[in-house]
């Protein structure tokens, strides 16, 4: 930890954007595994990844978000619920304007169109968790402590951890749909590069970042529930197995909730 001392705030929270968007990777690589694609197993992982998505929304963006709203001062009700509610709309605006542009779409159409929006809310979601990491490195600038660079440290560990099974939540369905490994992989992948990013920025705005980040989580998780409810749940049990899919989820709940409350 005391190597850390050497770099920047700035280069700090650019190399965890970087080490949460690495951990993605290697959640999407895991369609490099599955040789034949066995529908009964990756429904099963769709569920999973419901879950998945369900406790990242609440541990990870709206608890948070609630906790530093009230640290700002605010009604921790508005700002989450607002951006709870705008996050669904938003998800689902997308939804419409893709199906007015394809009135007549084929089935492959819906197929791209539907993990169009899975990719989009796993990415929407990343952004706020890479502005978060942002934040704390960001904020050593204003008083650096080995605590708070432990903090900080905790803060990406965690949040690439979890970003594990997030990885393989979009790479899996893609698989199932007939995309090669290659490609699936490389779109799982993709669904993170807005981590660096957006830690870079939250590290040089961080006194106003810190601000709007309860709307943001927020955002975040509305776009997530409203896809897992549209679009994963009913997806994953289209072809039976629903008490199986079902455990799947809960499952799948329980392990990011555990990464969740364990890290931090």
């Amino acid at each position: 930890m005391n190597a850390l001392n050497n770099f920047s705030p700035l280069l700090l929270a650019l190399l965890a954007g970087l080490f949460t968007w690495l951990i993605t990777a290697l959640g999407a690589s895991i369609v490099f595994f599955f040789k034949d694609v066995n529908k009964k197993i990756l429904n099963s992982m769709m569920g999973f990844a419901a879950g998945v998505m369900i406790a990242a929304s609440f541990w990870s963006l709206l608890s948070p978000a609630i906790e530093l709203a009230d640290e700002l001062g605010y009604n921790p009700i508005f700002p989450t619920a607002f951006g709870f509610l705008f996050g669904g709309l938003f998800i689902r605006l997308t939804d419409f304007l893709a199906g007015k542009i394809h009135k007549k779409e084929t089935k492959e159409e819906n197929i791209w169109r539907r993990m169009f929006l899975l990719i989009l809310a796993i990415t929407l979601h990343n952004i706020p968790e890479g502005l978060a990491i942002g934040v704390a490195f960001g904020a050593l600038n204003f008083g650096y402590s080995a605590a708070a660079l432990a903090a900080a440290v905790s803060l990406a560990i965690g949040i690439g951890i979890q970003n594990f099974p997030e990885g393989a939540a979009v790479s899996l369905p893609l698989k199932r749909e007939g995309l090669s490994s290659f490609k699936s992989f490389m779109y799982g992948q993709a669904s993170a590069l807005v981590e660096p990013i957006s830690s870079v920025i939250g590290a040089y705005l961080v006194v106003y970042i810190r601000a709007i980040l309860p709307y943001a989580l927020s955002f975040a998780a509305g776009a997530m529930i409203y896809v897992v409810v549209k679009e994963l749940i009913p997806e994953s049990q289209s072809e039976g197995n629903e008490g199986l899919i079902s455990i799947m989820t809960l499952i799948g709940f329980i392990v990011m909730m555990v990464l969740d409350v364990a890290l931090g």
